[in-house]
């Protein structure tokens, strides 16, 4: 919850599984086996690529899906939290014979089938892998299958998960589509931590492709952008400005829709329920676009683009109160923030995650603002408002950034957590830190759900489209100088 006049963190930011509890690797193990130089790697290690394997990670659309730490060997990222209906999509697969292999773990007795099909979900299946309990999410095995055919050409791919069980089933850390072509490992363009930027950063952009979902920041443009930013002289702050960092945007309504261009670009109508803040948005929306995109917010120079699953009453939506997003900083030296990179996407919080929330569980707590809380609904999961008040939730994202993606696998892993109030490692630089307060229409209550499941599945999602000038400033007057301002730098007290 907010306390005037900073905003507070939840307590609990730690990711949970959804329905069954896992065990995953919380750091870089390495054991020699032998003389072979084949290693287990732990969450932390670096990948190795092995030609001739489709990485699971590598996906170019998801439904459900997240990415972690691997503990298989090779290192890297599997693909987790998958269900029945849950799905992976992969362009430009060429496919070399029958022989199929995926690698995979679970920890579901009932297990399922990782089914594979040609040019869309319902498409031609190519092949199906049976998944059966491996004794752990982190117990790898190689399941094989055959192929129906062999079609020429690169293919698009969907591996569909099938299953009986309402619980998550199996991980994914690779495929293969036919013979390898090579058994000499290289080393992966999964990026690792990188510096600081400082006042000059590389001019030269970045050429490579992404990797598994990485989209590396355009580095001639970031450049420019920041030499631009540290060139700006910051306004004065009056005597009686309140020493907060922060300034905020205020966002109507623009449009609901099933669609989610960050997680499922492209495809219409193929996420839960949206409501979009600031511009109009549809799967084909890009931060290009939103420049020229008409905006609600009320932020000079703010086109970017913010939305949450959809609230419901008895099926149906609950109307917006009002939504303010506030820009401020967690750590401990403000001065040390720095603007959005161009092109930056976010996402916080676990669509997927489908645990009970009542009153004190910690995070993802929806509650009263302007009255108190007088019970609860008869799950326990939402609370009943006095008369007065209305139902509000604080969403807070992670505010740092590794330096060098704007987008990553699951939309999370370029972005992290300040540690003892520091942005370092691999996260070592600091950026504004989102925190969105959705009011609604609503006292709570009985009959309320998200279009994505319980109220634990809350989360949101950002395209950066600021203005560079305009962010650059708000940042240098009112962050770095631990100001609180508006909705521009007019500095506010109180």
């Amino acid at each position: 919850m907010r306390t005037p006049p900073a905003h507070v963190a939840p307590p609990d930011r730690a990711r949970k599984r959804r329905r069954l509890t896992r065990i995953t690797l919380a750091s870089a193990v390495v054991a020699a086996l032998g003389g072979s130089g084949i290693y287990i790697a732990g969450a932390q290690a670096e990948e190795v690529a092995v030609p001739g394997r489709v990485q699971a990670e590598a996906f170019a659309a998801q439904s459900g899906a997240q990415t972690e730490g691997t503990g298989d060997a090779d290192g890297g990222r599997n693909v987790g939290w998958l269900a029945s209906g849950d799905w992976l999509r992969y362009d430009g697969v060429a496919i070399t014979g029958t022989d199929l292999t995926a690698r995979v773990a679970s920890h579901n007795a009932t297990g399922g089938t990782v089914e594979l099909h040609l040019g869309s979900q319902t498409g031609q299946l190519l092949a199906s892998f049976p998944i059966t309990q491996t004794g752990g999410w982190q117990k790898w095995t190689t399941v094989t299958a055959k192929a129906s055919g062999v079609p020429a050409g690169p293919q698009t791919v969907f591996a569909v998960m099938t299953s009986t069980s309402t619980s998550d089933f199996v991980n994914l850390n690779w495929f293969t589509f036919g013979p390898a072509t090579g058994t000499s490992p290289s080393t992966s363009a999964v990026p690792s931590a990188s510096p600081t930027p400082s006042s000059t950063p590389s001019t030269s952009p970045s050429t490579s492709a992404p990797a598994g979902g990485w989209v590396p920041v355009d580095q001639a443009k970031w450049s420019k952008e920041l030499a631009a930013f540290n060139a700006i002289r910051p306004k004065a702050v009056p005597p009686g400005t309140t020493r907060v960092p922060e300034f905020h945007t205020d966002c109507g309504v623009a449009n609901s829709a099933p669609d989610d261009p960050i997680v499922l670009p492209g495809l219409s109508g193929a996420s839960h329920m949206h409501t979009f803040f600031g511009p109009k948005i549809d799967a084909f929306t890009t931060t290009d676009k939103l420049f020229s995109a008409a905006n609600t917010c009320n932020a000079p120079g703010d086109k970017s683009a913010y939305w949450t699953p959809e609230l419901r009453k008895d099926g149906k939506p609950v109307p917006i109160k009002s939504m303010r997003i506030y820009y401020g900083s967690r750590v401990k030296d403000p001065s040390t923030v720095k603007p959005f990179p161009p092109g930056l996407v976010v996402v916080e919080g676990d669509a997927k995650r489908q645990v009970d929330t009542p009153k004190n569980a910690g995070s993802n707590q929806f509650w009263c603002a302007g009255s108190a809380e007088i019970g609860r609904s008869a799950d326990g999961n939402w609370p009943r408002c006095a008369p007065g008040g209305n139902l509000i939730f604080q969403l807070v994202f992670k505010d740092c950034w590794d330096g060098k993606n704007i987008d990553s696998p699951d939309h999370k892993p370029h972005m992290g957590d300040p540690v003892n109030g520091v942005c370092t490692g691999k996260y070592p630089v600091a950026v504004p830190d989102l925190s969105f307060m959705v009011n609604y229409q609503s006292l709570g209550g009985d009959g309320l759900s998200l279009s994505s499941g319980k109220p634990s599945s809350m989360h949101g999602d950002f395209m950066n489209a600021w203005e560079p000038d305009r962010l650059g400033d708000l940042v240098k007057s009112c962050l770095n100088q631990n100001a609180k301002c508006g909705i521009d730098t007019t500095f506010a007290g109180g």
